[in-house]
């Protein structure tokens, strides 16, 4: 290190900071997003530290299983001595990084010398190694805590590899390290003990998480959630875009009251309201989304469409992902539409409610039959609703929805990418009334706003899309024919709430 440390006078979330941007200036950046690790800035640390309850212990038995430089450590010590009731703090932080032990032990005797300051015994342990092999018994177990907090990593986890078999072996079934780390966080706490976390927002909706959700839910209750309505300012000084959320929950905890906060950042002003559990989780929901609503509006949007009477199949309608893999189908693509290829659909087509086609954006706009077995690439001519899976971050809603419309581009067969959703009717065309209707109040306000409460991340899932209540066909066909292309969107929401709906205030 080639500064002075500033003075000891100063917070210790100070000195931890200095000690965290010194330590990340010589990281390989390559080598630090191999390995997920994405680092806790000052103010989103005591954010994440003021969420567990420390009041009532006269101890503290801390994990923080992906340390890093150790900036939890220090926001929970900080907290600690701060006028709580709490004697003593052990804590066990795990690292596996070893060009970050350095600045870890740094951290840990600042925090230590905070406790001999402020009167409280202070421990630090440091281990070094793989919290995966720690704590499913492949190497040393660490013991249980009173709370576990944690920034982890985030990355996928090959369905071979040994931390998916292990995961697998102890009961959870996730394909992500950052849920492999909850779930580790879980099985270390005592009962009564907190976990707390920041991480993305996708494990609360969608089928990739769904196992490893539902166990989650069965061995903690949630008891504090705060989300982050900026997609790019907690870890900003990394370059990670992602949408995160920090909770606290309870092992073996009753289902109380949820406490919801919200800010657009980590150093932004914060909102707060308080939820029935089961506004939470439902507890006739059979994929037991999370839902997260942050005001009054989102309630009455959540309480408007779980009312409704429909499902999917009882529209006679159907959801699935676009049939054409562009990466495995190139010597079908073309770039250019010609007599012998069908007309390919991407996200990128989709405009204003409409498929625009062909259009030039840097896409094939045809795919040609090659032989027998490129037919099952293919739907019949026909009205189909598209719904784009991955969103822009620029873009104001999650669900951008648009008609493929046969009056437009011929009744012929059609090829739609993978990164579309496609409502269908068992493999034809829907009924143009439905098909306009349903684009439309798939666009809604309602719509988006609801969608927004269990789905936080970008991606749109067809589950996602099969979960939610539906208007019945006929009122889906009378708005249908309203329209023949999508209205201004304060007049479409307004002909959603007068046909389909009641009253929503947006």
């Amino acid at each position: 290190m080639t500064r002075k440390l500033v003075a000891v006078s100063e917070r210790l979330l100070h000195q931890a900071e200095w000690v965290r941007t010194e330590a990340t200036i010589g990281l390989d950046r390559s080598s630090q997003s191999a390995r997920g690790q994405y680092f806790t800035p000052e103010r989103a640390a005591e954010l994440i530290a003021g969420l567990p309850r420390l009041t009532e212990a006269g101890s503290l038995c801390v994990l923080d299983p992906g340390a890093g430089s150790g900036m939890l450590a220090a926001a929970v010590v900080e907290r600690a001595c701060g006028g709580q009731r709490v004697e003593q703090v052990e804590v066990t932080a795990v690292e596996l990084d070893s060009a970050l032990l350095p600045a870890l032990r740094r951290t840990a005797e600042l925090c230590e010398e905070h406790g001999r300051r402020a009167g409280v015994r202070v421990r630090v342990k440091i281990v070094e190694g793989d919290v995966i092999a720690l704590q499913t018994g492949l190497e040393m177990e660490l013991g249980t805590f009173d709370l576990v907090i944690m920034n982890p990593p985030y990355k996928k986890l090959a369905a071979t590899s040994w931390q998916r078999r292990a995961l697998d072996a102890a009961g959870w079934d996730t394909g992500n390290l950052y849920a492999a780390f909850v779930a580790l966080g879980v099985e270390s706490l005592r009962p009564g003990g907190q976990l707390v976390a920041i991480t993305p927002r996708s494990f609360a909706n969608g089928p990739y998480f769904e196992q490893f959700r539902k166990r989650l839910l069965r061995h903690v209750s949630f008891d504090r959630i705060h989300t982050f309505e900026s997609r790019s300012t907690v870890f900003a000084d990394t370059g990670v875009l992602q949408e995160n959320i920090v909770f606290a929950a309870t092992r073996a905890g009753e289902r109380g009251p949820v406490t919801i906060t919200s800010s657009r950042g980590h150093t932004d002003g914060v909102s707060e309201r308080t939820v029935a559990y089961c506004e939470l989780v439902s507890r006739g929901d059979p994929h037991q989304f999370i839902r997260i609503t942050t005001d009054r509006a989102d309630d009455e949007a959540v309480r408007a469409i779980v009312s409704l009477p429909a499902s999917l199949s009882d529209l006679g309608v159907k959801v699935s992902t676009g049939r054409v893999v562009d990466f495995r189908a190139r010597p079908n693509l073309q770039d250019a539409p010609s007599p012998d290829s069908v007309p390919l659909v991407y996200p990128g087509n989709l405009c204003g409610g409409k498929v625009l086609w062909p259009r030039p954006i840097r896409k094939p706009q045809g795919f040609r039959i090659l032989d027998a077995s490129d037919r099952k690439a293919l739907l019949l001519g026909g009205y189909y609703v598209l719904v784009k899976r991955f969103s822009a971050k620029e873009e104001r809603r999650r669900i951008v929805a648009a008609v493929w419309d046969p009056s437009q581009h011929g009744e012929r067969p059609v090829a739609f990418e993978n990164h579309l959703n496609v409502f269908h009717a068992d493999g034809s065309g829907l009924d143009r009334e439905l098909a306009w209707g349903l684009c439309a109040w798939l666009n809604s306000s309602v719509v988006d706003r609801c969608f927004r409460t269990f789905s936080g991340h970008t991606q749109v899932n067809a589950t996602d899309l099969r979960s939610m209540g539906y208007p019945e066909g006929k009122d889906l066909r009378l708005l249908g024919g309203c329209l023949n292309g999508l209205p201004p969107q304060g007049d479409l929401d307004d002909l959603v709430e007068r046909m389909t709906l009641e009253p929503v205030t947006a």
